[in-house]
């Protein structure tokens, strides 16, 4: 299950780090292809956070939910991942909206999943690479939201750096699980 959980974070730290680069390469881009950008990312992350969700536990089942019982961040997930899916595919549906709608946009989202992450590191041990990335998502979307005027360049710029900031602590976060998990392999031998 830790494997797992480890492989997600670092499918999750790779497509930041690509989209990251590829928005700072190309700061110039169209608000088009940004859109379009932004798009793919927010619906990868979100159906990456859906599926972190929903995957099967070993626990009981509430009827109403379909969740394993106690499952607070579980809940969190899935709304991160649909908010994620929603921003993602009004990014590629109506990829001609102006720089500013997309910086609102693109603040939002981030803000949502930093709370999001913020919420769910308080309820792991060890979660502060979490709690990092959430930190800086919410900053970063705050930046974005309250100054979305500053032009396309400096929003992609400022979505850029996050997204590589945030996929390293996502991959740093990954190997750390993947070595929490063989800890406890060699512990139970």
């Amino acid at each position: 299950m830790l494997r797992r959980e480890a492989w997600l974070l670092g499918v999750r730290g790779v497509i930041a780090i690509v989209f990251g680069i590829l928005a700072v390469i190309w700061p110039g881009v169209t608000t088009i292809a940004l859109a379009l950008l932004f798009g793919i990312f927010a619906i990868a992350t979100g159906i990456e956070q859906i599926v972190h969700a929903v995957r099967p536990s070993a626990g009981a089942t509430n009827p109403v939910t379909g969740f394993a019982d106690g499952t607070g961040p579980r809940v969190a997930r899935v709304v991160a991942g649909l908010f994620g899916l929603a921003a993602g595919v009004l990014a590629i549906v109506w990829p001609g909206i102006t720089a500013v709608v997309l910086a609102v946009l693109v603040g939002a989202w981030a803000i949502v999943t930093g709370v999001a992450d913020l919420w769910l590191a308080t309820r792991q041990h060890g979660g502060w690479t979490l709690a990092l990335v959430g930190a800086i998502s919410v900053v970063a979307g705050l930046f974005v939201v309250i100054r979305p005027a500053q032009g396309a360049v400096a929003i992609a710029w400022a979505i850029g750096l996050y997204a590589i900031v945030s996929g390293a602590l996502l991959l740093f976060a990954a190997y750390q699980l993947t070595h929490q998990g063989r800890g406890r392999l060699s512990a139970a031998h």
